[in-house]
């Protein structure tokens, strides 16, 4: 890991560059994407495409190990799970660079065999750090600590590479359950360093600030045509 380049721009700069490089973002104010929940959006992110790209994959985990260490602390945790599907890979390579036991947890269990939902071992007692690709609401990383508490393991920390960071409550949300979540990079990450290119106009620009600053407003229009 490069430590002069990190002195240089925060991490969320970092991670937006890495994820605009690799087209991982899109915006497309004039065809609106829809979103899990069935609302429209401008924007789009595909976090699972940094696995692909060995060199941003190695210095993304580097920069998500040292915000973890300087939250949490070096000897905090004891193990480290993924969510499904997509915190799997980088749940593993976290795992493998803090040198701790990895486990996942299923969405719902399985139909067949033991219908597990965790895989891998947890323990009761253990200490374990949520890992995720995004969080947008906070609603499945809920879920995913619920499952790893029914063990009978702690989980009280999740930490994401993205956070919409734009819905409100839902930081409250997460505090209810007991959780405190970390990330690298946001929307406003991402619109600051989309200014920095000359890939984007203006207009569309001001379209994704107009949803980033008030998303159910923006989304009420859209849906009343």
């Amino acid at each position: 890991m490069n430590e002069a380049r990190y002195e240089c721009r925060a991490a969320g700069a970092i991670v937006a560059s890495m994820l605009l490089e690799i087209d991982a973002v899109a915006f497309r104010p004039q065809r609106p994407f829809t979103l899990a929940s069935g609302r429209p959006s401008p924007v789009y992110i595909d976090c699972r495409k940094l696995i692909s790209y060995p060199r941003i994959r190695t210095e993304l985990i580097g920069l998500l190990v040292a915000k973890v260490f300087e939250r949490f602390g070096y000897e905090a945790f004891d193990n480290i799970s993924g969510g499904e599907t997509a915190g799997i890979p980088f749940a593993a390579l976290v795992a493998e660079r803090m040198g701790l036991p990895m486990s996942y947890v299923r969405k719902k269990p399985k139909g067949y065999g033991r219908k597990a939902r965790i895989e891998g071992e947890i323990y009761p007692g253990q200490r374990v750090l949520l890992i995720e690709d995004l969080a947008t609401d906070g609603g499945s990383k809920i879920g995913f600590v619920e499952a790893i508490r029914d063990t009978g393991a702690n989980c009280s920390s999740v930490a994401v590479i993205f956070f919409y960071g734009i819905f409100p409550g839902t930081r409250e949300k997460l505090e209810r359950a007991g959780l405190d979540l970390l990330s690298l990079c946001s929307w406003r990450d991402i619109l600051e360093a989309a200014r920095r290119t000359s890939e984007y106009d203006t207009a569309t620009l001001a379209e994704v600030e107009e949803f980033i600053d008030s998303p159910v407003d923006w989304q009420e229009r859209i849906l009343a045509g």
